[in-house]
């Protein structure tokens, strides 16, 4: 019995989002466009350096693998998610707007003292996010955080490849992969990020294992993983890791390939102002269609029409109104 479309594993980050120029990255020696992990010194001098800034958007429960499963549940699946948060204030902010957001959680974890995790989410005027990142407990997410039996029962287990920086993180994300798979359970993972691709490229490897089901991820990441020089060339390499992938393009659409026909879907053009969350939003979209019995061509429909609506406006999220209307206008 399926009870769950989507079952996700990811850091819990409490996100905030500062209008920023590259300028005041250059001042801070902010690498542009890459998530960095930082202590939470470094990520107080950030904050107090540009504390004059417009804060762009609400804080907001996040986290990349968060983002997508947050999205798929405002789409219609029925959505859980392991995390792992601390016995504080920005924990129960985060859980409660998890809940607020349809979406289930292992309400039987005892929460740990320390500091929940969080995001500061720089958006330079080219709509490029740049994002400094404590972790704070979420560093420590281990299988201790699964919640075994609700994978067992969902259609997809989700993992993002941010977890790889971590080795209980990386452990727990291979043990839920290889749990999906004794239980007939398919598997999807994002790359995530740039640099989790180049400085993390084996431990990548390690999470999939011989191959998941579904495999997300951008172009730049979709090189350098399969380290070779054209988009040809990647799609290609990447199915001895993936039965079936994403790819997207940024202003040039997305291409998927379903496992047997690959299919170029085009862009919808928006004038972007931020790209925070564009990928979690194309992942958490097309999740959503293909658990809801939907082939890849219309699925990367879905998903491209919403990262574009993601970018055109402040924040990784749609709002509620916003799902409803993407879906009739797509899918009809």
């Amino acid at each position: 019995m399926t009870t769950y479309h989507l079952y996700g594993l990811g850091a819990a980050l409490v996100d905030t989002e500062i209008e920023v120029t590259d300028s005041d990255l250059a001042r801070l020696n902010i690498e542009k466009g890459i998530m960095t992990l930082v202590d939470e010194a470094r990520q107080q001098e950030i904050v107090n350096t540009l504390s004059d800034h417009i804060v762009a958007s609400n804080r907001a429960s996040g986290g990349s693998a968060a983002n997508t499963v947050i999205a798929a549940s405002q789409f219609g699946a029925k959505s859980f998610y392991s995390c792992k948060v601390s016995n504080d204030e920005n924990g129960d902010f985060y859980l409660e707007d998890l809940q607020a957001a349809g979406v289930d959680y292992h309400t039987e974890v005892t929460r740990e003292e320390g500091i929940t995790g969080k995001c500061i989410v720089m958006i330079t005027p080219d709509a490029e996010r740049s994002m400094n990142t404590f972790l704070g407990i979420s560093e420590n997410i281990s299988a201790a955080e699964l919640h075994l039996n609700a994978a067992s029962v969902s259609q997809y287990v989700y993992l993002e490849g941010y977890q790889v920086t971590s080795d209980s993180g990386r452990n727990a994300s291979i043990q839920l992969r290889q749990h999906a798979e004794e239980n007939s359970v398919k598997t999807a993972l994002s790359l995530s990020d740039p640099a989790m691709v180049e400085f993390f490229r084996d431990g990548l490897k390690e999470m999939i294992g011989e191959g998941v089901d579904l495999l997300f991820c951008n172009e730049q990441e979709a090189l350098s993983f399969t380290q070779t020089q054209t988009l040809a060339d990647a799609a290609i390499a990447l199915r001895e890791h993936s039965h079936s992938f994403a790819i997207t393009l940024g202003n040039k659409g997305a291409l998927v390939f379903d496992g047997e026909n690959e299919f170029n879907i085009e862009p919808f053009t928006v004038n972007a102002i931020d790209t925070n969350g564009a990928g979690d939003m194309f992942a958490g979209a097309f999740l959503y269609a293909i658990t809801h019995g939907h082939n890849f061509e219309t699925a990367g429909k879905l998903a491209s029409r919403s990262a574009a609506q993601v970018v055109s406006q402040y924040g990784p999220r749609l709002r509620a109104e916003q799902h409803a209307e993407i879906l009739a206008e797509v899918i009809g």
